[in-house]
């Protein structure tokens, strides 16, 4: 699963993003999401989440 479909993103979930500063390095940071913000159903780049301690990015990659 990619983070392109907001469906597939659920709270608590373990995931990779990459930051805003990050995207031209595609450095990906893991954590756990604490909320989605992109209201959209999906997104080209990336459903827009906060994970547990602040960090904001696009989830590319899902964990299961």
């Amino acid at each position: 699963m990619n983070g392109k479909n907001r469906s597939d993103i659920k709270i608590g979930m373990k995931v990779q993003v990459v930051q805003k500063q990050d995207q031209r390095s595609g450095k990906l940071t893991e954590g756990t999401v604490e909320r989605i913000l992109t209201n959209s159903p999906n997104h080209p780049h990336g459903i827009k989440v906060m994970l547990v301690g602040g960090i904001v990015g696009r989830v590319q990659v899902i964990e299961v």
